[in-house]
């Protein structure tokens, strides 16, 4: 993985630089609709992917109090219209306060629109997800870049990205590893299969290739250090004591 402090240096070098919105948070407003019957996550693969995926880009993004990412919520997109509304698996909006938790994004109100969607594929949704979301997403709403991942090992990999470019939608190309680059949040992403849940994870990266981890990753390095620190520490002790056996020797001499 990575060292912690190292890490917490590049975190701050890489960080991309946005301006702040031009709106104010706002938890919710009045008449538009918050809620629906549907479930998070389509299957057992997407959960663990949204899950995942959210704890890595909060886990980096905490640092900035103006980065505000958003899981399944609704996002109304134009001021007295209720059918202007998304609910995309997974965006990140910068310039716009972490706090406090919103029961809807409100475009206008914030001032921002989301910076950068990911969509995770699933059976009911795909279509939408490849072809009309593109659009949607990119031209209609303003969204910088979009992203779609298939987490489900049943089907076949696919992993896409998009981009606005001075009003043209242009697909993003991935490298010779397939990984593809987020201008707008300055990430690498790429999937990995997770063993033991046996799901395609998406994983961010900083621009030199250092992974972002979970909170659980995170963890075991911290512990993993801890060892390694008690066992130098351990090592200094006896060398020290070995020291002094020497010159207690050579003193008898």
């Amino acid at each position: 993985m990575h060292n912690i402090n190292d890490f917490e240096f590049k975190q701050r070098k890489y960080l991309p630089v946005f301006p702040m919105a031009t709106g104010k948070p706002t938890v919710y407003i009045e008449g538009y609709p918050y809620e629906d019957d549907k479930p998070m996550a389509a299957t057992g693969f997407h959960a663990a992917q949204i899950v995942t995926f959210v704890d890595q880009l909060s886990r980096y993004f905490q640092i900035h109090e103006h980065i505000h990412i958003g899981v399944d919520t609704f996002i109304y997109y134009q001021e007295n219209d209720l059918r202007k509304v998304v609910a995309p698996d997974v965006f990140v909006v910068l310039g716009v306060a972490k706090s406090p938790l919103r029961r809807s994004f409100y475009t206008w109100a914030e001032g921002a629109v989301p910076t950068t969607v990911f969509e995770f594929l699933s059976d009911s949704t795909g279509h939408q997800d490849r072809r009309e979301k593109v659009g949607l997403y990119l031209r209609d709403i303003g969204v910088q870049e979009y992203f779609i991942h298939q987490p489900d090992m049943e089907k076949a990999a696919e992993f896409r990205g998009w981009r606005s470019v001075s009003g043209d939608i242009l697909e993003i190309e991935p490298d010779e590893q397939g990984t593809l680059f987020s201008e707008s949040l300055n990430l690498h992403f790429q999937w990995e299969v997770q063993e033991k849940q046996q799901v395609r994870l998406l994983r961010p990266y900083l621009p030199d290739g250092t992974p972002i981890t979970t909170s659980a990753e995170l963890q075991d390095l911290k512990e993993a250090a801890e060892i390694r620190a008690a066992e130098e520490a351990r090592q200094r002790r006896e060398l020290a004591a070995e020291l002094e056996r020497l010159r207690a020797q050579l003193a008898k001499r």
